[in-house]
């Protein structure tokens, strides 16, 4: 989204336009329950860059258990505040593109009527494993609950491999390049090749709609990914991986102690401080291969 705006550079001023990243509301509603008697729920509002909002909806329920894969899934549709306002189609992707009307800002979930939903449960999960829970033990009893089990993997990569990972993560990010404004999520495999990215002004955003393109397609659980986050890691992110079996979490920043408490719980291999060909170890160091390096821990 271009600005006007005044630079300062050298003494010298300039009127010039700035590229923004957009960020607007968008609000995911749930309709759910038998079809003699569906129930409409408001789950979330929450700050994004408009696109790939299917995804972003599909990966918010899949990372809060909402759903277990896209068959849950009946149709994802545009709710319009305009009448010229058009409709998404069932599991398809969103308007693509910046500076979308206000019409696009209402997103709704139908669920196969099969799909049984606890709402009560579905407010207290949303609560205590949310940024501002009760308090750690609680996120943590309430991720034991909805998280799926947990299944055996042989996911590693090589030191090497990890360390190039920053730099091809940010060839990739076309958004941030012109905006300076946005986070990223990647996944890429054991052998370093980057399979998506996304990017988003939140954190949150940006693995939702990267989980969630993976959901609708049928390709979860992803045990042989591992999830790169431009930023720190915290314990809404990791919970994210954990319920769709990503195995590793790599991040350019720091971890919280949560983060680390989740990642040591659950078994993820947890990376942070990646960059500069360096980084700590938090949790489960044997899916990280050190192969000529002659590296040994001290």
């Amino acid at each position: 989204m271009a600005y006007p705006i005044v630079r300062f550079r050298k003494g010298q001023l300039r009127n010039v336009e700035d590229t923004l990243a957009v960020e607007e509301p968008l609000e995911i509603r749930l309709c759910h329950g038998p079809t003699s008697a569906r129930k409409i729920k408001s789950l979330s509002v929450t700050m994004r860059t408009p696109g790939n909002d299917c995804e972003l909806a599909a990966g918010f329920l899949a990372t809060e258990a909402v759903i277990r894969d896209s068959a849950d899934i009946q149709s994802i549709d545009w709710i319009a505040c305009q009448p010229s306002a058009r409709s998404a189609t069932a599991l398809s992707v969103s308007p693509a593109g910046y500076g979308l009307a206000s019409r696009y800002n209402t997103l709704q979930v139908e669920l196969h009527p099969d799909v049984v939903v606890n709402t009560a449960t579905l407010e207290r999960n949303f609560y205590t494993t949310s940024s501002c829970g009760i308090c750690g033990k609680a996120s943590l009893l309430a991720l034991r609950t909805v998280c799926p089990p947990r299944v055996p993997d042989s996911f590693e990569i090589d030191s090497s491999l990890l360390c190039g990972l920053p730099a091809k993560a940010r060839s990739s990010q076309s958004l941030f390049e012109m905006t300076g404004g946005l986070h990223a999520s990647a996944l890429f495999d054991s052998v370093g090749r980057l399979h998506s990215i996304q990017e988003d002004v939140g954190r949150h955003n940006a693995v939702d709609k990267l989980v969630g393109a993976e959901v609708l397609r049928d390709r979860v659980p992803m045990r042989d990914r591992l999830l790169f986050l431009s930023g720190r890691a915290s314990f809404e992110l990791l919970q994210k991986a954990l319920m769709v079996g990503i195995p590793m979490v790599v991040s350019i920043g720091a971890p919280s102690s949560l983060a680390v408490h989740v990642a040591k719980e659950f078994d993820v291999t947890l990376v942070g401080f990646l960059r500069d060909q360096q980084f700590n170890i938090y949790s489960r160091p044997e899916r990280v291969r050190f192969t000529g390096t002659g590296a040994k821990t001290r």
